[in-house]
């Protein structure tokens, strides 16, 4: 069975070393010391590995069972959620007036990290709910918030987001769901939805559905969409719970992977619902909560890499098999341990690369969200919007590949269900699908988010890091592994940005048939610039004295391998974007 132990000291520089967060002028980074951080690093690091992880496999196992409309979850699920709640784990980053601790959303982050790397089926119950709690928190009316947000802090009661319906995912002006008003202020929600995580289970009292409907008469398309919450049981007056609504669950998905969550076909018939909002402008409203769920969506795909790569780098230094090409290494045994030979050692490099640089740029990412939202910094709320496609889409891709880099390091233990691996590589998978799969994520970045504001926050981009750079072009230790292939990279997504400039308003398919590049070269350089960035901080701790200087100069060795090894990608995804729609486009449907 696979292990999983919190990476508490990478977790700590990130932290400290880089962000600096204790120093930060957002509001609350200062209670973000080292004593406070590592308290909470290391009580959630614990709960993590020694309560979800061992979880994880009996979850994928066992998985969900419906019975008479009454969804099951694995054994162990509901004892562990009632310990994740009873610790407060759920309301860390949640407003203090409905009950939350009112801590930084970066904590939250970290936090969430080791809970799904341990157990990302699980944690999908409790992320689902602070999502739900963010819309209503943000457009809903103080009586809402009065009625179901503590409820929902707490966990007690669980949340989720009906978007999918059988003919249509994406495009959600297709919707059929309808709202009919009642003469009380309600509406009558009737339709069906799918593919709806955490949609029933038996680990919360209620669950508090967010939907998205049509009032009849309103607009077409997307226009006219507007959001309900719709619960699972009336809540009354005095907050107890009455009758049941008219919403169940109609079936459970047979899923590749993540079965110890919940995935429901969920009917909606005649369910008394609340408007959230103004009527038809259900859309802005719900992006509140997928805006957040794709940087947890981006957060996924790195956790289920870390806990691959921790299992695979056990497997390695104990499995032996063949010497090694300078000579033997473990001369008392039959054999040397695989991790001596380079070629394994390029994979497990691959891996621990991508790992700590994504782990950099999500904690930048969601200290950019803090700073938005605590100071009203409209620069960084453009900022990070601009990134949201980045983090999800990038990150996914790559953390898929590298469990699958990880599960090849086993070999073809890799591939039994006895050590793990694979189900590392199916939970992974969906990453890469829900919450827009990372085609519509990268259609999203170059068709409107390079363009909002006139450019503006994608310009402010380039400038950060060619600010970066001309800041450390004095620093040696820097300049030949760190700033200049930075500087090459950023220089080929520059000339990405040209290209798309030139030719996307003449032929947009030729800007689309290089979405998916960019956004890959949009991340390499993102991840280029955390390595830059981590690099100048463990420099600058080395030559202050560190406690620990192996910790530090591992850190360097790791940043090298990703700026000689990965970084020059961007070479490639150029001459791709360089190529244009051409060929993508030169079949015509039938010739397929």
């Amino acid at each position: 069975m696979p292990s999983y132990a919190a990476p508490a000291r990478d977790m700590h520089f990130i932290l400290h070393d880089l962000l600096k967060v204790s120093q930060s002028d957002v509001p609350g980074y200062d209670e973000l010391d080292p004593d406070f951080t590592s308290a909470v690093i290391e009580e959630a690091g614990k709960l993590a590995s020694e309560v979800l992880a061992p979880l994880n496999t009996v979850g994928d196992r066992q998985g969900c069972t419906l019975e008479n409309g009454v969804v099951r979850t694995p054994e162990g699920f509901k004892a562990a959620f009632d310990q994740v709640r009873d610790g407060g784990w759920t309301a860390l980053d949640c407003d203090p007036d409905y009950g939350g601790q009112g801590l930084p959303y970066l904590m939250s982050t970290a936090v969430g990290e080791m809970f799904s790397s341990a157990n990302m089926a699980f944690n999908m119950y409790q992320g689902l709910t602070h999502g739900a709690y963010n819309a209503i928190h943000a457009h809903g009316s103080d009586d809402q918030k009065q009625t179901y947000l503590p409820k929902m802090v707490s966990c007690e009661w669980t949340g989720t987001m009906n978007l999918t319906e059988p003919h249509c995912g994406t495009d959600l002006g297709l919707i059929r769901t309808k709202a009919e008003p009642q003469d009380d202020g309600t509406y009558r929600i009737s339709g069906q939805k799918i593919w709806i995580s955490s949609g029933e289970h038996d680990m919360a009292d209620n669950i508090i559905h967010l939907v998205l409907a049509k009032i009849p008469g309103g607009p077409d398309g997307v226009k006219g969409i507007s959001l309900f919450i719709v619960p699972k049981f009336m809540v009354g007056d005095d907050g107890s719970l009455g009758a049941r609504n008219a919403v169940t669950c109609g079936g459970l998905e047979e899923k590749m992977g993540i079965h110890g969550n919940a995935t429901c076909v969920m009917n909606y018939d005649g369910a008394t619902g609340f408007l959230v909002g103004e009527k038809h402008a259900g859309l802005r409203a719900m992006f509140t909560m997928m805006n957040e769920a794709r940087v947890g969506v981006g957060l996924q795909g790195f956790a289920q890499a870390e806990t691959a790569y921790q299992n695979a780098c056990a497997f390695a230094r104990e499995r032996l098999q063949g010497r090694a090409v300078s000579g033997a290494q473990n001369p008392d045994g039959p054999a040397d341990p695989i991790i001596v030979h380079p070629d394994v050692r390029r994979n497990l490099m691959d891996q621990k690369a991508f790992v700590e640089g994504a782990r950099a740029f999500t904690y930048w990412g969601a200290a950019m969200i803090d700073r938005a939202h605590r100071c009203d910094d409209a620069a960084a709320d453009g900022l990070i919007s601009l990134m949201t496609p980045v983090i999800k889409g990038f990150l996914t891709d790559e953390g898929f590949d590298a469990t699958v880099r990880a599960q090849q390091t086993l070999g073809g233990s890799g591939f039994t269900r006895e050590w793990g691996l694979e189900q590392f590589v199916r939970d992974t998978r969906i990453t890469m699908i829900y919450e827009g799969t990372n085609g519509v994520q990268a259609l999203d970045l170059v068709g409107r988010k390079l363009a909002t504001d006139n450019g503006k926050h994608v310009m402010a981009f380039f400038e950060m890091v060619k600010s970066f750079i001309k800041e450390n072009e004095g620093n040696e230790a820097l300049k030949t592994d760190f700033l200049d292939p930075l500087k090459a990279a950023s220089k080929d997504l520059q000339a990405a940005g040209t290209f798309f400039m030139q030719h996307g308003m003449k032929n947009p398919d030729d800007a689309l048939a290089g979405s998916y590049d960019f956004m890959h070269l949009f991340g390499h350089v993102c991840l280029g610039l955390m390595w830059a960035k981590m690099a100048r901080a463990a420099h600058e701790t080395l030559e202050a004295g560190a406690d620990d200087p192996a910790f530090y100069e591992t850190k360097l060795a790791t940043g090298r391998h990703y700026m000689a090894r990965r970084l020059p990608a961007t070479a490639l995804h150029l001459a791709r974007i360089n190529a244009g729609g051409n060929t993508v486009m030169a079949l015509d449907a039938e010739q397929f």
